[in-house]
């Protein structure tokens, strides 16, 4: 079931309406899959970008969510396809794994980024030493979050319509 696409309450705390609006980014995400079939959500429709598929976006956003909040913000270990020796965007590589479990892994790791944002205050700020961003506050990097979610969400509105001709905005 896609999440809801509800815009936060115009009058609400900080993080109430930060976190309103990275909801609403990310079920915008899952909106733009809906009824895709897996051939299609696989297929490239940008020739200068060959991973910029459907599922290549979800399965990005899945690693940005833990790249953020659990690496840069927790201090855990920088562990996933951005990480490794591997070919630069790797965490798009993902052909023959079903769109259906990596919006799962994505909604998985949604909650686990939204327990992180609960637990702490949004002046704290990152503790993984080997990165320049861990320096920013939570607050920045929620904001961040928005933004990337945002920018891959209008992507996806993007191929999706290069895809099937289905467009459409919140």
């Amino acid at each position: 079931m896609t999440p809801l696409r509800n815009r936060p309450p115009f009058v609400a705390d900080e993080r109430t309406q930060l976190v309103g609006w990275l909801d609403m980014q990310r079920a915008i995400i899952h909106w733009k899959c809906e009824g895709l079939s897996d051939a299609d959500a696989h297929r490239s429709v940008l020739p200068a970008s060959p991973l910029m598929t459907m599922a290549g976006v979800v399965s990005h956003m899945r690693w940005v969510e833990h790249c953020w909040f659990e690496v840069l913000f927790l201090g855990r270990p920088a562990e996933g396809p951005q990480f490794e020796d591997g070919p630069e965007d790797a965490d798009m590589m993902v052909e023959g794994i079903p769109l259906t479990r990596l919006l799962e892994e994505y909604d998985r790791q949604c909650v686990v980024s939204n327990e992180i944002v609960a637990a702490h205050s949004l002046d704290d700020v990152g503790r993984h030493p080997d990165f320049r961003a861990a320096a920013a506050n939570l607050r920045w990097m929620l904001i961040h979050m928005v933004e990337e979610t945002a920018r891959h969400a209008g992507h996806l509105d993007a191929v999706r319509e290069l895809l099937d001709g289905k467009k459409g905005y919140y």
